[in-house]
């Protein structure tokens, strides 16, 4: 695809056209999508849980989806420190006990700090012998004594993730804190241990989710000339479904931009 150009956001930008191309753009995170709208659009049919068609494509739909949005809100709070909560003894093998015993982890936690909301992000993994532990992602230095008084159920481990280019800032390591995390959210899916219809495969802090910017424009360079115009910058990466063999659905583009 031909670089973008920049153009500046109008007013009539943000309005959605009944046929052309819309992008949604996340500026804190530095991300957005968008696709082709045509005016003849089909009217979409709400599939109940668990009656789709094909529950396997529903499920990797989903997991997607879910990934989106995780890896959105790490990098637009900057999560860039990634820890684990293991239980001692037994363990917990119960998914809406561990639901409880995190939200009591991360009020105290925020007692401990002062008492201000924080925005943070947790997933739950299976381990074969001891059931249920959790890792988490948060965005400020915190002693581990912190974690550990807060958490008190057992082992935690908690460090700032490094090993990236140099120059890298913070939204570079909160997105490698989100793929981290996206791992096991993806098995939340497809692990039959996990798909409970209803539950939370994953959680975040309330009060902290991206704002998002709605553009839109006759084409996919224009879309993202405006969000590029509006970050300052061309995105790094992007992605588009005319370079995708077999692609059904409707013309779509992907970017990020960095920081």
């Amino acid at each position: 695809m031909p670089s973008a150009p920049l153009l500046s956001p109008s007013l009539s930008a943000l309005a959605r056209p009944d046929a052309g191309w819309s992008f949604i753009l996340y500026p804190d995170a530095a991300e957005g999508s968008g696709r082709f709208r045509s005016s003849d659009q089909p009217k979409r049919v709400r599939v109940p849980k668990g009656s789709a068609a094909d529950p396997a494509r529903a499920a990797a739909e989903g997991g997607r989806r879910a990934k989106s949005k995780l890896r959105r809100y790490c990098a637009a709070n900057r999560l860039n420190r990634l820890g684990t909560l293991t239980y001692a003894g037994d363990g917990c093998r119960d998914p809406k006990a561990l639901r409880g015993h995190l939200g009591e982890f991360f009020r105290t936690l925020r007692g401990h700090l002062g008492g201000d909301p924080f925005p943070y992000a947790w997933v739950p993994e299976w381990h074969k012998s001891h059931g249920l532990h959790a890792h988490f992602a948060i965005g400020r230095y915190v002693k581990k004594s912190a974690i550990e008084k807060a958490w008190g159920r057992g082992f935690v481990h908690i460090k700032l993730l490094g090993d990236l280019p140099v120059g890298s800032g913070k939204l570079s390591e909160a997105r490698r804190a989100a793929g981290y995390l996206s791992k096991y959210v993806a098995k939340t899916f497809t692990d039959p241990q996990f798909r409970d219809l209803g539950r939370h495969r994953y959680d975040v802090a309330q009060g902290f989710q991206p704002a998002s910017l709605h553009l839109s424009g006759t084409s996919a360079a224009e879309v993202l000339g405006q969000a590029s115009q509006f970050l300052g910058s061309r995105p790094e990466r992007r992605w588009s479904s005319s370079d995708a063999q077999d692609w059904a659905g409707a013309p779509t583009i992907w970017a990020q931009w960095g920081a």
